[in-house]
């Protein structure tokens, strides 16, 4: 049997693809943190991440193929939240 490093190393086809997972759902993570910190409604939040609120709903139910990696640090920056990645080799 393989072991994982993570659930997203498991469903990934390539390492690449996985980290991708990895930096997308910790982006939805923040951005989910941040709308129920402020305890804003699906409404309030879509106003201003500037996206519909279908799409907050699509984000607060972890749909994590909806949205790209640009889409998400688009959104972070909008709430003032800074990105910044930090390489390592592994």
């Amino acid at each position: 049997m393989q072991k994982y490093k993570s659930a997203f190393d498991a469903i990934a086809d390539t390492p690449q693809e996985a980290t991708n997972f990895k930096l997308r759902s910790e982006a939805m993570d923040k951005i989910i943190e941040y709308i129920k910190t402020n305890k804003l409604t699906q409404k309030e939040a879509a106003k201003i991440l500037k996206v519909t609120q279908p799409r907050i709903s699509d984000l607060k139910n972890g749909k994590l193929d909806l949205f790209t990696l640009d889409t998400l640090v688009g959104m972070l920056a909008l709430i003032n939240i800074e990105v910044s990645l930090q390489f390592k080799v592994a």
